[in-house]
């Protein structure tokens, strides 16, 4: 089963007065070019403030980042990949951050990986990212759940979101939506469910030329108008 673009365009555009109102609205991800632009400190930030977000409010741990960022010096994963068990206790009386240990000890875990992407490809994990095909973004957070530190669930989808990576969002509202369209009978867990809510996307894309994110809120504005 397929979902009819111009029916979902229909459907959302009732939420709004104007044509201008819903574009407004609708997420915007970086160009290639910004994403690979940004510094790999800026990704590691992302990933890690993603990691702290899991959980918890994300007002919550969007306030504090600034704490984050001056008591981890920007992020540069050359410097996050050494801290050790000293550095990190010394966090934890830090009650400016967040005093989750575990998450504190994805940090350098997830510059270690930065790094390694960045020896493997001979690229920055920025060019990394944005050289990534949007038509196979399942593939990707694969990547990201494997080989990064807490990244897998949602949280995959939702760094690259942060970062500025066109992605779609797997939130309970566009599942319920594919579900109700019969693209999907069920939450998708597994490769092959990954794989056909996929395909939906890039069928919604082709007939579309909408970015992911786009198509994603789209869909879950379809389900719950949020007004």
């Amino acid at each position: 089963m397929t979902i009819d673009y111009r029916w979902l365009y229909d459907t959302v555009r009732e939420r709004f007065e104007s044509d201008e109102a819903m574009e407004a609205f609708l997420p915007r991800a970086l160009a290639s070019e910004e994403l690979k632009q940004k510094g790999d400190d800026r990704y590691l930030s992302a990933m890690s403030q993603r990691v702290f977000q899991a959980g918890m409010q994300h007002s919550v741990v969007d306030a504090k980042w600034p704490a984050f960022e001056e008591a981890f010096r920007g992020f540069v994963p050359e410097e996050m990949v050494l801290i050790g068990p000293e550095q990190i206790e010394g966090h934890m009386k830090n009650d400016r951050i967040i005093r989750d240990r575990a998450k504190l000890q994805a940090i350098p875990k997830n510059a270690r990986f930065i790094l390694d992407i960045r020896r493997e490809q001979g690229i920055s994990f920025g060019e990394f990212i944005a050289d990534w095909p949007g038509a196979d973004i399942i593939g990707l957070w694969r990547l990201l759940a494997k080989r990064g530190a807490r990244l897998g669930g949602r949280s995959a989808a939702g760094f690259l979101r942060l970062a500025g990576k066109d992605t779609f969002l797997l939130t309970s509202d566009v599942v319920a939506r594919l579900m109700a369209a019969g693209v999907i009978d069920h939450e998708p867990t597994s490769q092959r469910d990954m794989q056909i809510v996929q395909d939906a996307f890039n069928a919604l894309q082709q007939d579309s030329g909408r970015p992911l994110c786009q198509l994603s809120a789209m869909l879950s504005l379809s389900i719950n108008p949020m007004f």
